[in-house]
Order: C-alpha cells, then sequence, then structure tokens
C-alpha cells in the first residue's frame, strides 16, 4: 500500500471547513477524496494536519492518503487539478514513508490573522481578512501577546465546550506586525492548537488594543473559563500558513 502527500491550498469562504461531514459533500476534505476516489477507482480517505474551521482558509495544509493504485505520483496531480474546484488548489504529490502522517507527525504550525484595520473601502480583501477601523493599540497587543506565548491551559481559548483531553498547548510565538496598506498581521505559532483557539487568542488581544481588556489581566485566564476570554474573531481573516514537521 503506497503512502501519498498532498500539499494544499484552499479559499476556504464557501465551505463548511476542512472536515468531512455527513450529509453534505461541501467540505474541503470531501472535495477532495471524492477526486481522488474517482482518478484511483477506489475509495480514499485522506488525513489532514489538522482542521480548518468552516470559512477558514489555507496557504499550507498538509493530508495523506494510502492507495493500491501505481498511478504515477505526477498524475494524480495532474488528475486531481482537472477535477478540483477552482478554490482548492493542489501544489504537489508525491510519494512518501508508509509512516509518515500528516497530523501525527506535525511537529508546529503557523497561522495568519489579518486585520483590516482602516476606514478604507475593503473591497478587494474583505474574504481573507476581518474589518475592524477602529484605532486599537498595537503596543499593547503586542505585551498581551507576550503573555500568551509559552506553555499554559488555554481552556478558556477553546471553543468546544464539550473537549474533555488537556488543554494545555505551547505557543512558541505571536508576532504582531503593521503594514503599510493599514491592515494588521498577527502569525501564531505553535505546537497544537484546539477548537477556534486562534480566533479566540485573536479576539482577546483586539479587546486589548480596544483598552476593554488590559494586557496585565491576559495570565489570569490561563486555566479559566471560556466565558472570560474574549470574542471569537471572524473566520474569513485566518489562514493556515504553514505546518512544520
Amino acid at each position: 500500500m503506497r503512502n501519498l502527500r498532498l500539499d494544499i491550498c484552499y479559499d476556504g469562504t464557501k465551505y463548511r471547513g476542512w472536515q468531512r461531514l455527513n450529509g453534505t459533500d461541501n467540505t474541503i476534505q470531501g472535495k477532495i477524496e471524492a477526486a481522488l476516489s474517482r482518478i484511483l477507482d477506489e475509495t480514499i480517505e485522506i488525513s489532514g494536519s489538522g482542521r480548518t474551521d468552516a470559512g477558514v482558509h489555507a496557504r499550507g495544509q498538509v493530508a495523506n492518503f494510502h492507495c493500491e493504485s501505481q498511478m504515477p505520483a505526477q498524475e494524480i496531480l495532474v488528475n486531481l487539478r482537472r477535477y478540483l474546484p477552482e478554490d482548492i488548489g493542489i501544489y504537489s504529490c508525491r510519494e512518501v514513508s508508509p509512516r509518515f502522517h500528516a497530523r501525527l507527525n506535525a511537529k508546529e504550525k503557523t497561522y495568519l490573522y489579518r486585520i483590516w484595520n482602516s476606514d478604507a473601502p475593503c473591497v478587494f480583501e474583505r474574504r481573507f481578512v476581518a474589518v475592524f477601523p477602529e484605532k486599537l493599540d498595537v503596543d499593547a497587543m503586542a505585551c498581551a501577546a507576550e503573555h500568551l506565548c509559552g506553555e499554559h491551559d488555554f481552556s478558556a481559548f477553546c471553543g468546544n465546550p464539550k473537549f474533555k483531553k488537556s488543554t494545555v498547548r505551547f505557543v512558541r510565538s505571536i508576532v504582531i506586525e503593521r503594514h503599510s496598506d493599514g491592515q494588521l498581521w498577527i502569525l501564531v505559532t505553535g505546537n497544537g492548537f484546539l477548537h477556534s483557539m486562534v480566533r479566540i487568542l485573536v479576539g482577546t488581544l483586539i479587546e486589548v488594543g480596544r483598552g476593554t481588556r488590559s494586557a496585565d489581566s491576559v495570565p489570569l485566564l490561563f486555566g479559566a473559563r471560556r466565558a472570560e476570554a474574549g470574542f471569537l474573531a471572524p473566520a474569513q481573516g485566518l489562514c493556515l500558513q504553514e505546518v512544520f514537521y
């Protein structure tokens, strides 16, 4: 049985997220599995590095799948590009070790959250940024971001109230960049993320930027209840940038 790796990008605007769902074919995983099953004439299931929510994008998603077919990887790639919709792209398809698993072998991931921090019209970027035109204190946000780095109990930043496993995660870095067009970029790198964790981290940082929450109060959120952390930032601003192995 062969094991193949896919490097994937997608515009998640119209999809119900990465994960295959019963009763709908409108997921990224579902679209790719359907295309592969058609191309290889066998039932294919893929494993992604992680699940992205409805409306979230990816530049660097990784997945792997097993198949009996001996079709060359390059031919599989050509066919995938033919059958997939234009908002799902495959950078590469290549054979990898039988032991490679896109999720289990991932060591870290980087997510990018883009904020349109300007009152100028946001016509061409509107599907890929979250609009917050009010003035934000970036220095205070950076101070809060420092508190969020390290290994902590991020239970307050988990969007799944029924999550029963450990909520301890390690965030290596949170970098906030202001760009000349008024955009704020928040790059978050860590060893794993809870459901909606990055979006809640961003919502908390925006509250600090607005002055409705102090940077020094952020450490009090570790191990706290979900209601104590910030709001859930809109999905369209988030993009899975890179997975590290």
